[in-house]
C-alpha cells in the first residue's frame, strides 16, 4: 500500500488519476467519507449527536458546508468529528484492498501525515508545490479568494514538515506533462 498525498492545490488529485492511467488502483479517502456520511446510518445518528440536525439537509444529505464552518475554528470539535468518521472510513478501506488484485494500491489522504497512516503504507508519496502556485490554482479552480485559500493552508501540515515525513517526492511546479512523468517514474521505481 502506497500512502499519496498533498496539500490543497498539490495536483494530488491528478496524480492519482494517472497512477490509473498506469493500471494501478486509487482509494479515494475524501470521496468515500463523502460517501460514507450519507449511506452509513449508525455514523449519521453520531454526527448529528456532535453537531446537531443542521448537519443534515431537509433530503438527509450531509451538510458539508455547514458542518465545515462549523469545525474549521473549533479544532476539538474537528476532531471529536474526525473520530466518528476516520473509522468508518479505514474499514471501507480495507473491504476495498481485499478486492484488489494489483500488487500495488494507493490510498489518496489528504491527512496522511496527521492522522500517521503513512505508517501502515509500505511507501508514503507527497505531492507538493511552490505556495504561490497552490494558491493560485485553488483560486482558478474553486473560485476563492488569495485570504480563504491562505486561511485553509495554514490549517494544513506546513510542507517542510510532510517533506520529510515522505518516502517519496512529486514536485509540481512546471507542467502536466512533466507531472506525468514523474509520475510514472515514481511509480515504477517503487515497484
Amino acid at each position: 500500500m502506497i500512502g499519496l498525498t498533498g496539500g490543497i492545490g498539490s495536483g494530488k488529485t491528478t496524480v492519482a488519476h494517472y497512477i490509473e492511467e498506469f493500471g494501478f488502483p486509487v482509494y479515494y479517502s475524501d470521496d468515500r467519507a463523502k460517501t460514507i456520511v450519507n449511506d452509513n446510518e449508525d455514523l449519521k445518528a453520531k454526527i448529528k449527536e456532535l453537531l446537531g440536525e443542521e448537519s443534515y439537509d431537509e433530503n438527509g444529505i450531509y451538510n458539508r458546508k455547514w458542518v465545515a464552518e462549523k469545525v474549521f475554528n473549533d479544532k476539538d470539535m474537528l476532531h471529536q468529528l474526525n473520530e466518528i468518521i476516520h473509522p468508518a472510513v479505514r474499514i471501507d478501506f480495507e473491504e476495498w484492498v481485499q478486492k484488489q488484485t494489483k500488487y500495488l494500491v494507493f490510498k489518496e489522504t489528504a491527512l496522511l501525515f496527521e492522522l500517521k497512516l503513512n505508517r501502515q503504507c509500505y511507501k508514503s508519496l507527497l505531492v507538493t508545490a511552490e505556495d504561490n502556485i497552490r494558491i493560485k490554482r485553488v483560486m482558478d479552480r474553486d473560485h476563492k479568494t488569495y485570504r480563504e485559500v491562505e486561511a485553509v493552508m495554514e490549517k494544513q501540515m506546513p510542507e517542510k514538515d510532510k517533506l520529510k515525513m515522505a518516502d517519496c517526492v512529486i514536485y509540481n511546479n512546471t507542467n502536466l506533462e512533466d507531472l506525468k512523468e514523474q509520475t510514472e517514474l515514481m511509480i515504477f521505481s517503487i515497484e
